[in-house]
């Protein structure tokens, strides 16, 4: 017997026994090692026969991967329209697809695909009527297209631009500057980095980094203490200059940006996913610091973990913040920080019964982006929070926007579940809005509805769905469905165009996403009653949205697929214990499997807000209820293919390999359970467009097969 060391009242007990293997009248899985590994929590045993998958650089694992991607493979293979399908998917990504467009004094900056790029391209144009010119390919640093581009940030003179890049999606980042005038890369070289914002002063950019990981651990080890450094363009990294740390709290994320005019740094730091600290240093004699924080540089202004909290712009000794701190749908106020409590703060978007998405400022005008049930509406205000105009978009759907205090222009975006996303600007001075970019890949828009309904679910509350289908649809509950959704982390699920949803409803398929609690649709209420304790309520409300969908005709249980990836992941993961006959086809894609261990690899620590942890015995046993892993049981689940990736670095694979292992193990029925395992790849995040298609027309093609649907 061997002893690991005590911690919140677990103690953990490890010894291995022989091999098992199991196996389906249809699939021989691969062979799966089994430990008597238990670990005691608050006199609670549970079992984790798979956790040497966790160790995912260990031979074993890799052989046990490389076995299950080969009878992964050979079922897929065996579709025979699987390539047909392919070829056509990759006709539905291939359109011009452009960011929403950002100013910098006389600078236009945005990304743009031609339809056939792994990753998007940076473009520029001296002024928003000239020609565009290409400051940074990242195609060009990696022949398979597994490089992406992280995070940019533009100097406040406009000299130069650094860049942050993801190698085959890792959450590590590698930051370099390049000369804008010129295109020229200099010498920069900075590493170690992660969930860091770039923070402009001068010639030089305030970043966060961390220790370099041990060797062998940077896709696994847990990510504390994070510093923040300054960096001067032209030296070296080992030059760069700690500016803030806190030691006594290693598990909180720090970041730090500038105001536009360089006065302030402002800091931030969290504890979780949801909730930021704010602290502020005067990086200008604005005013007498020492006069309001005689022992420090910086002056508090939000320091609990609260509320969401974002420093717009600056006026003198005031801040202008969007926040929710009392107001769950977030307002827009004035901190003045020679009396920063929030009992001092002045509103000037107060808080209003639609969400506050967002704003910013176009010269002395505010853009405001508000959230209507799921639909986007943006207006225009003054400084002194009276309305000008609202913003018309083209219909139903959302919208995203970028704008500068100093540029007469707003950017923004229009897409919904049928509409490519379309890119305008706006002359804030005329209330007139111009064709900046419509693409085009052939899909048939106009034959298509959608609708927004609104079901109950299990404890009566309404949630909304929308539902999309070609305009001639039978509803005789015999139609193919694909039901996704994530209900998590104050997140909101808008309308956009996917490829993939439109080559379901081309073959006749009903598309439906539900607006569930988790998330942040209807502010923090709505995100939090989707939370810890709360957390079942987001099962139901999935669970609900198809029964909806069976009750009203617009498909049956055995024409319904689910699926939802990372916190939607454990969403199909739960749904299909709790319910194994609610659908078809399930997809859990890179999920949180394990609820009981996600805390102890990488950034997992910080879901703790959403999720509880193990080491709290209430919140112990509310996750023992519902995690994926630990409620897998003898039953018929559905036809499953579990997605994940071997650089996922944000939910680590071994959630997934566990998840696997575990339900093949105990698949009564004659269904499929099948795990794909990308190579380079990562948790989504900066995947290329090549590595897009081959996972998605691999899932598609999963789907079509097992709802019988005709090619």
């Amino acid at each position: 017997m061997k002893l690991y060391p005590l911690f919140g009242g677990l103690l953990l007990l490890a010894a291995c026994n022989q091999p098992t293997i199991k196996t389906t009248e249809q699939l021989n899985y691969p062979k799966t090692r089994k430990c008597d590994t238990v670990t005691n929590y608050f006199g609670v045993k549970v079992a984790d026969p798979y956790r040497w998958l966790e160790n995912d650089t260990a031979a074993e694992v890799e052989q046990w991967v490389a076995a299950e991607n080969k009878v992964t493979q050979d079922y897929l293979s065996k579709i025979t329209f699987r390539d047909s399908l392919k070829k056509r998917l990759t006709e539905l990504y291939h359109y011009e697809k452009y960011s929403v467009p950002f100013t910098k004094g006389q600078y236009v900056f945005y990304y743009k695909n031609n339809g056939s790029q792994n990753q998007s391209v940076l473009y520029v144009r001296d002024g928003i009527a000239s020609t565009p010119r290409v400051l940074l390919d990242p195609n060009t640093l990696a022949k398979d297209g597994t490089v992406s581009i992280y995070a940019i940030a533009v100097s406040n003179n406009q000299k130069y631009l650094a860049y942050g890049i993801s190698r085959a999606g890792s959450d590590w980042n590698e930051f370099y500057v390049l000369d804008i005038a010129t295109g020229k890369q200099l010498d920069d070289t900075l590493n170690y980095s992660k969930f860091s914002d770039i923070g402009w002063r001068g010639d030089g950019f305030y970043y966060t980094r961390y220790a370099a990981p041990a060797k062998g651990s940077a896709l696994v080890q847990s990510n504390q203490s994070p510093m923040i450094y300054f960096h001067k363009v032209g030296t070296k990294q080992s030059a760069d200059q700690l500016v803030y740390e806190d030691k006594m709290h290693p598990k909180r994320t720090l970041g730090a940006y500038t105001t536009d005019d360089e006065k302030y740094l402002v800091v931030h730091s969290e504890e979780s996913s949801d909730g930021n600290s704010v602290m502020v240093e005067y990086l200008s004699a604005v005013v007498n610091v020492a006069s309001m924080l005689p022992e420090s540089p910086f002056v508090n202004v939000v320091s609990n973990f609260n509320s969401d909290n974002t420093v717009i712009d600056d006026e003198g000794s005031r801040l202008l913040m969007f926040t929710n701190k009392g107001a769950a749908k977030y307002r827009l106020v004035w901190v003045d920080l020679s009396k920063p409590d929030s009992s001092n703060w002045v509103n000037v978007l107060p808080e209003q019964e639609n969400l506050l998405q967002g704003v910013g400022l176009s010269g002395d005008k505010i853009i405001a982006s508000y959230l209507d049930n799921v639909k986007t509406r943006l207006y225009v205000y003054g400084m002194d929070g009276k309305m000008i105009n609202e913003i018309k978009l083209p219909g139903l759907g959302n919208s995203e926007f970028s704008a500068s205090k100093k540029s007469p222009y707003v950017f923004y975006s229009f897409a919904n579940y049928i509409t490519l996303p379309t890119i305008f600007s706006y002359d804030v001075a005329v209330d007139k809005s111009n064709l900046f970019a419509k693409p085009d890949n052939g899909f048939k828009s106009d034959d298509y509805i959608t609708e927004q309904v609104s079901y109950a679910s299990k404890d009566g509350t309404k949630i909304p769905m929308y539902i999309v289908h070609k305009k001639d649809i039978k509803m005789d509950g015999n139609n193919p469905c694909f039901l996704y959704a994530y209900g998590g982390f104050n997140i909101s699920i808008l309308p956009a165009f996917s490829p993939g949803a439109a080559l379901f409803l081309e073959h006749g398929g009903v598309y439906a996403v539900p607006n569930i609690r988790g998330g942040g649709e209807f502010g923090e209420k709505w995100h939090e009653a989707g939370t810890k304790l709360n957390k079942q309520n987001v099962f139901d409300d999935f669970y609900a949205a198809s029964t909806y969908l069976v009750d009203n005709k617009y498909t049956s249980r055995s024409k319904l697929a689910i699926h939802g990836r990372s916190n939607g992941g454990l969403l199909i993961g739960a749904s299909i214990n709790q319910h194994p006959d609610m659908a078809k086809v399930a997809l859990p894609g890179v999920g949180v499997q394990d609820m009981l261990r996600y805390h102890k690899f990488t950034i997992g620590w910080s879901w703790a807000n959403d999720y509880g942890t193990s080491d709290d015995s209430v919140q112990f046993h509310n996750l023992i209820k519902f995690s994926p892993v630990h409620n897998v049981h003898d039953t018929a689940y559905p036809a499953t293919l579990i997605t994940t990736a071997d650089h996922d670095d944000r939910v680590v694979p071994a959630h997934s390999f566990k998840f696997a292992a575990t339900l093949q193990e105990h698949q009564k029925g004659n269904q499929p359970v099948l795990i794909r395992i990308d190579h380079n790849a990562g948790h989504g995040g900066g995947k290329p467009m090549s590595k897009q298609i081959d996972e998605f027309g691999d899932m598609w093609s999963f789907v079509f097969y097992n709802l019988g649907m005709k090619w």
